[in-house]
């Protein structure tokens, strides 16, 4: 029976040592990268939700507006009245929508 020789054994070692250096480099690299797109993505949708309050707000100011003037109907008169009123903010919309168009369209 043949031995290893004696240089191989120690150089299979450092070879496994090395691709398990690089392997957990690789693992904390990517949690490092990993954590960093959480906080953007964090920052962003605080971003976003504070518009998206904003707009919020607005909305539920011209809804109680809109309760207000339809105070002395019934609970059924005033839900007709907002949903009219959405349909009435919708049709506009896509007025002025195909109005955009047809000018972009010239």
């Amino acid at each position: 029976m043949r031995s290893a020789p004696s240089g191989s054994i120690g150089t299979n070692h450092a070879l496994h040592r090395k691709a398990s250096i690089k392997a957990i480099f690789g693992v904390v690299s990517l949690l490092i990268v990993l954590a960093v797109v959480g906080l953007l993505a964090k920052t962003q949708l605080r971003a976003g939700n504070v518009g998206l309050a904003a707009g919020q707000s607005d909305s539920a100011s011209q809804a109680t507006a809109t309760t207000a003037e339809a105070s002395g109907l019934t609970v059924a008169g005033q839900a007709a009245s907002i949903e009219q009123k959405a349909r009435d903010d919708i049709a506009r919309a896509l007025q002025q929508g195909a109005a955009r168009n047809a000018d972009a369209d010239r």
